[in-house]
């Protein structure tokens, strides 16, 4: 039988003095809170009450362990209104994970704002650009672009991370412009490697017959995309990045776009829960407030034009 219920039913028969007064405040049968009673006695292997036919009377090993029985009783009671509570006001600790450059950008900004909404809870962000095990290292959300690599996961859709062809003016006033993908094997490519990844990653685009996954070559191969825009800002080639690294640039003219006959492909963005964790208020107050920060248009695009062939269904 359940040992919560049988404790309750034993300190309440305990404080009526009768199993049928118990029976009455519980909304149970005098049987059923007798049966409680002699599953605790038996567990337990002594005597809590002398019965008889007038009354109950506790035992001396029954005295002691009714009031054990309150204090359990009533932990339990406070660890389910703090629980309650919890579904009420956000608080206690979240822990976040993010890409370093994405978070630095545009997740670090958003703290101070969510800080005042909710003051009961303490953000924890960690920067890092490989896949971390959200239940083995004890995050409660996870920022990630592409498509979810574990269906472990809950995944909520936040909105695309665009992707654009770029240079600086000086690269390519001295190198010229390519004008499809096909040419871009003719020029310097700063490559993108994550951490943990011995070759770049290739270039994604859209061909009329699908996406196409174009290997590119350069002099410069790193793991953080912020020496690559460092080197693309400097002239030193051309840069497949995400709009929210780039943007601020192509809007003030330090980078320009290149425009290819194919369209680069947008990546997804989601944010990553462990459906072992329950879908606290301070979880979802954060996946909330990242939704409605990227929607309808995330705030790195809404001073570029729109590029042909890119929309939110891209991924």
């Amino acid at each position: 039988m359940d040992r919560l219920t049988s404790m309750k039913a034993f300190v309440t028969t305990a404080d009526a003095g009768s199993f049928s007064e118990a029976a009455r405040r519980l909304a149970m049968s005098p049987s059923m809170v007798t049966k409680h009673v002699e599953a605790l006695e038996h567990r337990l292997g002594v005597q809590l009450l002398h019965r008889s036919t007038r009354r109950l009377v506790l035992t001396e090993a029954g005295a002691e362990y009714r009031d054990r029985c309150r204090n359990v009783l009533a932990e339990v009671d406070e660890i389910e209104a703090s629980a309650s509570a919890d579904r009420l006001e956000p608080r206690g600790l979240l822990r976040i994970n993010v890409p370093v450059s994405f978070g630095v950008r545009h997740i670090a900004p958003l703290l101070p704002n969510y800080a005042r909404l909710y003051p009961a809870i303490t953000v924890e962000l960690g920067l890092n650009n490989r896949l971390v095990d959200l239940v083995e290292e004890g995050w409660d959300i996870a920022v990630r672009f592409g498509s979810p690599a574990s269906s472990a996961l809950i995944a909520r859709r936040l909105g695309v991370s665009r992707m654009v062809v770029c240079a600086a003016p000086e690269y390519l006033a001295a190198h010229g412009s390519p004008r499809t993908v096909a040419d871009l094997a003719q020029h310097n490519c700063l490559r993108h490697a994550p951490a943990g990844i011995a070759t770049a990653l290739p270039w994604q685009f859209q061909g009329p017959y699908g996406s196409v996954a174009q290997h590119v070559c350069g002099n410069l191969l790193v793991s953080d995309p912020t020496v690559l825009h460092t080197a693309a800002l400097a002239g030193q080639g051309i840069l497949f990045e995400p709009t929210f690294l780039v943007g601020e640039d192509l809007a003030k003219g330090r980078l320009v776009e290149i425009v290819l006959d194919q369209t680069p492909l947008s990546i997804p963005i989601h944010a990553l829960w462990s459906p072992g964790r329950r879908l606290s208020s301070k979880v979802r107050s954060f996946v909330d407030l990242l939704a409605e920060h990227m929607r309808p248009v995330p705030p790195w695009d809404r001073e570029l034009p729109r590029l042909i062939g890119q929309d939110d269904a891209s991924s």
